[in-house]
């Protein structure tokens, strides 16, 4: 890769990993359906006027839109909105290549292979491990609700992989559109009209800030970004990067937000990390059907028709 491209990709691993904390402060602000609402709200419009009609089918964009907006980032939302540390989280959300890994090898027969194999253990032992860290000092359930939303990134990267969209930044805009009204009427629903109504008219500029920077730069910038590089470069050569997003995610949280890190979880970022790493640049292996048997025709023999 050039060194500009390596520069942008590790921007991007920084704007993913520096989201975390942005995250928390604007959970400061709304309830955290509202603000996922207001995040592809804002990353969908006026985008959406600009990129063109979808270049995948519909199924696509709405199975995404739902298993990425709706599940898996309404499930990071509440996680974080209650106690999962930002810093945490950026690590935690990591297993979704292990989840990805296992969906793949259900729905598009890829064998994950002995060293998919070997990394998917390694991470699931650094989440054991940080399970044990939180589970000791936090609330289990906000843990739960964010490897809960890792499965639904999971779900969502393999109905991408069959997607295959040419175009990055347009299935984005357009998967964007898909989870507002379903944010919006579950925050009614389960947050309530007066919670919601109190949070915007108390808008202030930290909590415009939050919503822009999630949505434009975070997500709009971000996967605009990382489309161009996947474009221009082999998946093997981009996808390390997101290794650097919880780096960039607990060491912004403990500068801005004070976390602490544990002994204890640096251990569990090390074994997560490098099963990750494992899992993502391990080649999967396709399931293929045994040829079937060669079918002679019905011809005679030679000898019989002479």
């Amino acid at each position: 890769m050039r060194p500009l491209h390596i520069a942008l990709a590790a921007l991007v691993a920084a704007v993913w990993g520096v989201n975390f904390v942005v995250v928390e402060v604007g959970l400061a602000h709304f309830p955290p359906l509202l603000f996922s609402a207001l995040r592809f709200l804002v990353a969908a419009l006026p985008a959406v006027f600009f990129v063109g009609r979808p270049t995948v089918a519909w199924k696509y964009v709405v199975g995404v839109g739902l298993a990425l907006g709706v599940a898996k980032f309404g499930l990071l939302f509440i996680g974080m909105d209650r106690g999962m540390p930002a810093g945490l989280s950026s690590l935690v959300l990591q297993v979704q290549a292990v989840f990805t890994a296992l969906f793949a090898a259900l729905v598009l027969s890829e064998r994950p292979g002995r060293t998919r194999a070997l990394g998917m253990g390694v991470a699931l032992v650094g989440i054991g491990v940080a399970a044990v860290d939180e589970g000791a000092s936090g609330p289990v359930l906000a843990f739960v609700l964010v490897i809960l939303a890792a499965a639904c990134w999971g779900v969502s990267n393999v109905i991408t992989r069959k997607a295959a969209p040419s175009d990055s930044l347009n299935f984005m805009v357009w998967v964007s559109t898909v989870p507002v009204l379903p944010l919006l009427a579950l925050s009614l629903l389960f947050e309530g009209w007066d919670r919601d109504a109190d949070a915007l008219a108390a808008l202030d500029w930290s909590g415009v800030g939050a919503v822009v920077y999630v949505a434009w730069i975070s997500t709009v910038f971000g996967f605009a970004a990382w489309g161009f590089l996947l474009r221009h470069h082999p998946a093997s050569s981009v996808a390390p990067f997101t290794l650097l997003v919880p780096v960039f995610g607990m060491s912004s949280a403990a500068l801005l937000l004070g976390e602490t890190v544990s002994p204890m979880r640096w251990c569990a970022a090390a074994l997560l990390v490098g099963g990750v790493a494992l899992t993502s640049l391990a080649r999967p292996r396709r399931v293929t059907a045994p040829p079937l048997p060669e079918v002679r025709g019905t011809e005679e023999p030679q000898e019989a028709r002479a």
